[in-house]
């Protein structure tokens, strides 16, 4: 370890010191490189063209600017690499105008605008593409969750609670569930879209500014939807962060549940689902091993991702309420990399839903185990034979603990037993071979759980028709918005050809 003196020799005597360069500004500068490059130049353009429109500029500066602004946007923002004379990328830029147009024009394209509005803008059109990719990742994993419903409604299997066996259900029901948090998970990405499209831009510092600017027409060309109006809301409220975060943490956190049942599924002791070869990883030592690596993966993948979401939230966590650096290029990427992530989970999962086999008559077998159509025996007695719900409970439960006691299945007690246990509370009650068989089948137990939302293949149909129609909504819009996006961005270009 170097002496103070030698310490202080290597790092320098004026900021920023060596340490700080290694560990703060260099990795800072490649985040923002390689994800706030394209914005950047984008809020240059919209606010270069405002200030011309509103005679701050003459035209002609403007004209000189902007034309400076393209040379520049033309670098590939991989070969650039941090300069210990700038501080970030912000003032590299600034740098490389001033050498294209002359430092006095370079400044003035900085006019009623702070790094605190135009950084937060660039954050704001960063998270919004993410988000909006995540929502198409998102829809194509409904569409394979619908295709496997329509071929599953009718799959009967095993469904459990307290991870043990409960009662039949079928697996378009089960997948339906799956859909709906999904599509919720969807709603909550979009209200996350809907804060994050919010433009900052004429906030300047925090009080906008004394010169005559038109916010709504740098949130017009950035294809913003609305002004964030408060100018101190504008550089301080970190909520759309929160919530961005929060949209993709619950996404993660719901998905992580259902991959996981889907790594029991999968197993070789379950045996219900069959994941495709590309999909599946053979041992280097055991042949025989189909390992479900993509399903693994996904589960790491929704766990890391979470765990992004959750340390953005944190940072911002007891902030001050106001413009400060943890809710700016350190918690960034965290956002970024959540998002990435969080794709990776859907389109794997897509993958794997959309090609996998499901082992019917196995699942039907498994559904005839453990008694779970004992329900029906209660409801039947109740409904049909007049016996008070709780008593028809008791006897129900009567004939499971026989069951378990003779180590039988449901199928194989005989119909006598069920009569002597079923007459120790009343005499002459009594059941016929064919009602005994239906109250024993899963299938007849799945058709009559008919009620709204139930497992019924009629019911899994009406809701999948209902989802059909939501997913294609969702598709509808989102389509809508991306040509919003395409036409503002266009109608940016078109406000150039102005200045040529």
């Amino acid at each position: 370890m170097p002496s103070k003196d030698n310490f202080i020799k290597q790092e320098g005597t004026e900021f920023p010191g060596k340490t700080y360069v290694e560990h703060l500004l260099r990795p800072v500068f490649n985040d923002q490189r390689d994800y706030l490059f394209k914005h950047m130049f984008n809020i240059h353009r919209a606010h270069v063209v405002m200030l011309a429109e509103q005679s701050i500029l003459e035209k002609s500066e403007a004209a000189k600017i902007l034309r400076g602004v393209e040379t520049i946007a033309k670098i590939d923002p991989q070969t650039l690499t941090y300069d210990p004379r700038f501080e970030d990328l912000f003032f590299m830029i600034e740098h490389k105008m001033s050498e294209e147009i002359g430092p006095d024009l370079a400044g003035s394209m900085h006019m009623a605008r702070s790094r605190n509005d135009m950084g937060i803008a660039m954050y704001r059109l960063v998270l919004r593409v993410h988000i909006l990719t995540l929502i198409e990742s998102a829809l194509s994993l409904a569409t394979a969750l619908l295709e496997k419903i329509d071929e599953h409604a009718e799959t009967v299997m095993t469904a459990h609670t307290h991870t043990q066996p409960a009662q039949p259900t079928t697996l378009g029901h089960y997948l339906t569930a799956v859909l709906d948090i999904l599509l919720r998970d969807i709603e909550r990405l979009q209200s996350a879209y809907k804060t994050v499209n919010c433009s900052p831009m004429g906030a300047a510092a925090l009080s906008t500014t004394s010169f005559p600017i038109d916010r709504h027409r740098v949130c017009e060309l950035l294809g913003f939807s609305k002004l964030i109006e408060n100018s101190y809301d504008a550089v301080a409220g970190a909520d759309y962060l929160i919530e961005t975060a929060t949209a993709v943490l619950t996404l993660m956190t719901n998905s992580g549940r259902w991959v996981g049942n889907f790594l029991q599924l999968v197993t070789r002791e379950h045996d219900i689902i069959k994941v495709a070869d590309p999909y599946v990883q053979i041992s280097s030592i055991m042949p025989q091993k189909r390992n479900p690596v993509s399903i693994e993966h996904s589960r790491a993948l929704a766990s890391s991702t979470a765990g992004e979401a959750l340390a953005a939230i944190h940072m911002i966590h007891n902030t001050p309420f106001g413009d400060i650096v943890d809710t700016e290029d350190d918690l960034q990427p965290h956002l970024y990399r959540s998002y990435e992530k969080a794709n990776r989970v859907m389109h794997l999962m897509h993958a794997v839903i959309r090609t996998m086999e499901v082992n019917k008559e196995l699942a039907l077998a498994r559904a005839k185990t453990s008694c779970i159509t004992i329900t029906e025996l209660a409801d039947f007695l109740a409904k049909e034979k007049g016996v008070p719900f709780r008593t028809a409970h008791k006897l129900a439960s009567a004939v499971a603990q026989k069951c378990s006691s003779e180590k039988l299945e449901l199928n194989e007690l005989p119909l006598e037993t069920v009569q002597r246990i079923l007459t120790t509370q009343h005499e002459h009650l009594s059941l016929t071979q064919k009602e005994w068989e239906d109250i024993i089948c899963p299938l007849q137990f799945v058709k009559r759980r008919s009620i709204q939302g139930g497992p019924n293949p009629d019911e899994v149909r009406k809701m999948l028709t209902n989802r059909m129609q939501m997913v294609l909504e969702i598709v509808s819009n989102l389509k809508k918005e991306h040509q919003r996006l395409n036409l503002s961005e266009q109608n940016l270009i078109n406000q150039l050809e102005k200045f040529r």
